[in-house]
């Protein structure tokens, strides 16, 4: 049996306070909102039962977010893209923040087990006033349990319209993207770390976020294979190749805690599941 599932969420402000709605249909599900820094920021922690995606499964995730609203999401666990039998397992996710809307979209990783047929599609759409902090993180196979990545497909597509656009498809045969200098490096984990705005930052603003992000590297034991670039305007990202998540997702924390107080002033709270 396959799933089409699809998880609508809004996030307003309403006298200080952000608050969410939010819609589903199939397994996808928010938890309830969490407040740990104080009314202007709602926590929640989106849940898929099934755990994780077979061959003809697809989820569709929008979230919008308007007036001086700031929404965080999580997840509880890694979404798991399953052998398929000959369909595509499907992610897409449109992000829509309005007005001077801050959101961010932190979900725990994507595995790509062994013969999975996978698609994992972000669309940003930002306002000129609205900002967005998020990760994608995605592991192929489980080198610690010895379940490799030898065969299937991953196809990744992340995107703001008309200003950052990158799509790639990891085919586990290919040994020259896997395993050689030029590729993956033999590295099992990618992950990428991202701040956008809508409008064209200030220069000195988008210059002190890659000294941050490169302090944070320079003293990470992966600082040999991660970088923060901008490839934009609006766009800063920080790079990072690993064996395995752990470390990874290690960095990229970092330099999100770091950010927050860069960007917005925030210091850091992380979601209260990541300590579970």
């Amino acid at each position: 049996m396959t799933w089409h599932a699809q998880l609508d969420i809004d996030y307003l402000q309403s006298s200080g306070r952000t608050v969410v709605r939010h819609v589903h249909t199939g397994p996808l599900r928010v938890l309830q909102s969490l407040y740990p820094e104080g009314d202007a920021i709602c926590h929640n922690v989106l849940v898929h039962p099934p755990g994780g995606l077979v061959g003809g499964d697809t989820l569709d995730i929008n979230v919008r977010a308007g007036g001086a609203a700031h929404g965080l999401i999580t997840t509880p666990g890694a979404t798991r893209f399953y052998r398929s039998s000959g369909e595509a397992a499907i992610q897409r996710t449109h992000l829509t923040l309005n007005d001077a809307a801050r959101l961010e979209w932190l979900p725990l990783e994507a595995i790509a087990f062994n013969d999975c047929l996978a698609e994992n599609h972000l669309t940003l759409s930002l306002a000129p006033e609205a900002e967005f902090m998020g990760w994608d993180v995605t592991a192929f196979g489980l080198p610690l349990a010895q379940q490799p990545f030898e065969a299937g497909q991953f196809f990744q597509h992340i995107e703001v319209p008309g200003v950052w656009l990158e799509r790639g498809l990891i085919r586990a045969e290919d040994q020259r993207l896997m395993n050689s200098p030029l590729g993956l490096a033999g590295q099992r984990c990618m992950a990428s770390l991202f701040f956008v705005a809508g409008s064209k930052l200030q220069r000195n603003r988008r210059a002190q976020a890659l000294e941050v992000a490169r302090d944070v590297i320079e003293k990470h034991e992966l600082r040999l294979s991660a970088g923060a670039t901008s490839p934009d305007g609006q766009v800063v990202i920080v790079r990072v190749l690993a064996p395995v998540v752990e470390p990874a997702m290690n960095l990229l924390r970092e330099v999100w805690v770091s950010w927050r107080q860069h960007f917005w002033g925030l210091s850091s709270a992380a979601p209260r599941i990541w300590s579970t």
